[in-house]
């Protein structure tokens, strides 16, 4: 598992204030963990990450990676608002055997099992590489970058952005792409014959039609463009196949 790092948020205004900032809707956290995106205002990913209920505060559970600029953007929105972001020394926990007490379904899929925000952190002997390629699950740093789009990288099946939620930054463009355009570029599982190393040009009759991304098992994880993509492609000395 890649380094988390987990932000407190508290104060009176805390719930309201990730509410109109994040893709998914913050009430549903009593209920459960909660998958959510922030973005810029043009609709583009800048992070994703989990929220749990600690009381009244909020735990943002982030990459690590991305968890200073994250503090500081969601600092920068804070204006007067009541609310505190600070940074603490709690890990995370998942697995996806039988989960301990305190453990939250991870709300992506069923099949990623349970995290856990606590003391101590680490993850069972599943095979998480397997798990986010069969389920085309994206990572940030890998399949999430600055030019995503959230809808292109599956979030309204992973649970991560909330149609009926109200505003939230990015939320224009996000909703013109639901409601009003048809998304003709997008993650996809794809099956691979052979290797070939993240970020690889995937081409189809000459032409690049996409990139290709974490790979497992006969299947990969790939970021098409649906009018060129073919049923037979290749990244490097790998052959790939995709059923439209």
């Amino acid at each position: 598992m890649r380094a988390r790092k987990i932000l407190r948020l508290s104060g009176a205004d805390a719930r309201d204030f990730l509410q109109g900032l994040i893709t998914s809707d913050v009430s549903k956290i009593d209920q459960g963990l909660v998958y959510a995106a922030l973005l810029t205002p043009q609709g583009k990913y800048l992070a994703d990450f989990f929220l749990a209920a600690d009381g009244a505060d909020v735990l943002l559970d982030a990459d690590a990676d991305q968890a200073e600029a994250l503090l500081k953007r969601l600092t920068m929105y804070r204006l007067r608002s009541k609310v505190d972001i600070t940074p603490t020394d709690l890990q995370v926990m998942r697995g996806t055997g039988p989960a301990p007490a305190g453990a939250l379904a991870d709300p992506r899929h069923g099949d990623l099992g349970w995290r856990l925000i606590g003391t101590e952190g680490g993850e069972d002997d599943s095979d998480w590489e397997a798990l986010h390629v069969a389920h085309c699950i994206p990572r940030s740093g890998i399949e999430l970058g600055p030019d995503s789009y959230i809808l292109e990288a599956g979030f309204e099946t992973l649970n991560g952005v909330d149609f009926r939620k109200g505003c939230y930054v990015g939320q224009e463009v996000t909703a013109r792409m639901k409601h009003k355009t048809e998304l003709r570029k997008g993650l996809r599982v794809v099956e691979i014959s052979g290797a070939a190393p993240v970020g690889s040009d995937i081409t189809a009759g000459g032409k690049v039609v996409g990139t290709l991304f974490s790979q497992s098992g006969g299947r990969a994880i790939a970021y098409l463009r649906f009018d060129r993509a073919k049923e037979d492609m290749t990244a490097g000395e790998a052959q790939l196949h995709w059923q439209p």
